[in-house]
């Protein structure tokens, strides 16, 4: 099924959905700089075989190339808009699961699209029921607290990665553990881009949190 909001659906965010098992999770995919709706379909469908599949567009454009918020320069953001934006995707999926009858989803984000799933996580605890989080970085320099309960979080970090430090993604992983999250933090001998191992390793997750 293709959906968007110019289609009338009452939804904030051009998007689209592909129904899946109400046995399992559905997924939220939130792409990376430049990419779209259409972007991680494919990875999603891989990684969570049967699932449904929520893709929202990023509603901001930076050099005609969609993302979540605005940046004012590499790793340096906007933290105004991220904010806004965090409670903007996580009013478009409680919208979405009326409108598609889905259970909390888990998010599956990658770059841009993972940094916006962690302020969600933080700002709107309650929205998701876990994340895949790939080359995710701090998104808020002074995070609210938040009550996270044990929700699951698998962040994958690159230990090649030209953008996100090191010291950055341990930080992240720090302030998802002390709000109460299960968080898995893997680094991985790769760079910035998806590599075949985020998508064994995060389909291995997500296998075991369905079970």
């Amino acid at each position: 099924m293709n959906a968007a909001a110019s289609a009338g659906d009452g939804l904030s965010l051009v998007h689209r959905f592909e129904p899946g098992s109400a046995a399992r999770p559905p997924i939220l995919l939130l792409h990376g700089t430049g990419g779209d709706e259409g972007d991680l379909l494919p990875l999603g469908a891989r990684v969570a075989p049967g699932a449904a599949l929520l893709s929202p567009r990023g509603p901001v454009l930076e050099n005609g190339m969609p993302r979540f918020f605005r940046r004012l320069a590499e790793g340096v953001f906007d933290e105004a808009d991220v904010i806004a934006r965090a409670h903007q995707l996580a009013d478009f999926v409680d919208g979405a699961r009326t409108t598609y009858g889905l259970a909390s989803p888990i998010a599956l984000g990658f770059s841009n699209g993972a940094n916006i799933a962690a302020a969600m996580l933080m700002l709107r605890p309650r929205v998701l029921a876990g994340a895949v989080l790939i080359r995710a970085m701090v998104p808020l320099q002074a995070p609210p607290e938040a009550a996270l309960d044990g929700v699951p979080v698998l962040i994958l970090s690159g230990m090649l990665d030209p953008i996100v430090p090191e010291e950055n993604a341990a930080r992240l992983a720090r302030q998802l553990s002390e709000r109460g999250a299960r968080v898995t933090h893997e680094q991985l001998p790769v760079g910035h881009g998806l590599s075949q191992a985020d998508l064994s390793i995060a389909a291995d997750w997500l296998a075991r949190e369905r079970s």
